[in-house]
């Protein structure tokens, strides 16, 4: 079934076409979990739902993500399981634990490479990305942090790192790549909170244009919970990034661990994009009643890719309002939304905003 997701452009499948398709996706997978995860059978049975006929997505049990910081989900045997991702969290913080087999971490990769190519084109490009080295190569910071920076790295040829391991800006080493590329397109990929702490702020105290990345493409995410405390826009990022280093061509995401490889891109109009391999609900904090358009709640996501753990459907801490469908201005189709940050009292999960906390 996933070969015919492939074989669409990610953002291609109209409303009724792709809700067919992702229904008979979503059930297949519903069915698949109910019979090889005891405990997804055990919360199924208890809502009273037995995965027999096909439903619309909309009517499947979905699961609060928190759910996987306390109990051991995986659909296969143990020793299938070829690596475990864990979500990014602050000290004290119980992380989510996400089991994947070979499979699902190919379909994630595949996923992912398909979306996000159709933002920066097929030809991958020199590469900067705006963290440190230590943060994949030290095994216990490997998180979504560490994931995310190596999902990404598939978009580049020849890589550096913006910071040393003392989070310093490595100047003159960023000097002499863009001299080398200067000729090239350039991706940098990086954590919201730390482009701007240790990117911005640093080239603030440069003299104007020191870097010139008027010919790359950046794209963040991890959250804005620091920013906005600020109050950092995100119009003012995009703003000030520009004035100092002429970084025009930004694109935000958002994206978690739990279902790696969805991500939802932010097109050239500002907003956040469900592609086909998944969607988003929005639902009412009062009853958990699917919102109208327009409506805030809470944020539900659904992903056509979770088959080694039952992560397909999901509710998040997250609020949100889906602005409309079919119809942005960019000519994507699909759902297009906003996120308004985390519901109240929830923990801080993103990889910027837990870093910013740390910070």
């Amino acid at each position: 079934m996933m070969d015919t997701f492939f074989d669409k452009e990610p953002y291609e499948l109209s409303r009724e076409d792709k809700h067919k398709l992702l229904s008979s996706r979503l059930n297949a997978l519903t069915k698949e979990h109910y019979v090889n995860c005891p405990q997804y059978k055990a919360m199924c049975d208890a809502l009273g739902f037995v995965p027999e006929d096909d439903v619309p997505y909309e009517e499947l049990p979905y699961l609060p993500v928190s759910l996987f910081k306390k109990l051991d989900l995986m659909s296969v045997p143990r020793e299938e399981i070829f690596k475990t991702m864990t979500s990014s969290g602050t000290s004290g913080q119980a992380v989510s634990k996400i089991y994947l087999d070979r499979e699902t971490s190919s379909l994630q990769q595949k996923t992912l490479v398909k979306i996000v190519s159709s933002f920066t084109g097929a030809n991958r490009m020199p590469m900067i990305i705006i963290d440190c080295p230590s943060v994949v190569k030290n095994r216990a910071m490997f998180s979504a942090r560490g994931a995310g920076i190596l999902g990404f790295s598939m978009f580049g040829t020849k890589k550096i790192y913006a910071l040393d391991d003392d989070m310093k800006l490595n100047l003159e080493e960023l000097k002499g790549f863009l001299e080398e590329h200067k000729d090239e397109k350039i991706l940098l990929f990086g954590f919201t909170f730390m482009i701007w702490q240790h990117f911005y702020k640093e080239l603030l105290k440069i003299d104007s244009m020191t870097l010139d990345l008027s010919n790359a493409i950046l794209i963040h995410g991890g959250g804005w919970k620091k920013l906005v405390s600020e109050q950092v826009s995100a119009e003012d990022f995009h703003k000030r990034l520009e004035e100092v280093c002429g970084l025009h061509d930004i694109h935000d995401y958002y994206g978690m661990v739990e279902q790696t490889g969805c991500i939802y891109m932010e097109c050239e109009c500002g907003h956040l994009h469900a592609s086909n391999f998944s969607d988003i609900i929005i639902r009412d904090p009062a009853d958990l009643s699917v919102c109208e358009f327009g409506k805030r709640g809470i944020i539900q996501v659904v992903s056509s890719l979770p088959q080694s753990y039952p992560g397909h459907s999901l509710l998040t801490e997250d609020e949100g309002t889906v602005l409309g469908e079919d119809d942005c201005p960019c000519g994507k189709k699909g759902k297009y939304f906003a996120v308004h940050g985390r519901l109240k009292n929830a923990e801080i999960r993103g990889c910027s905003d837990t870093y910013a906390a740390k910070f």
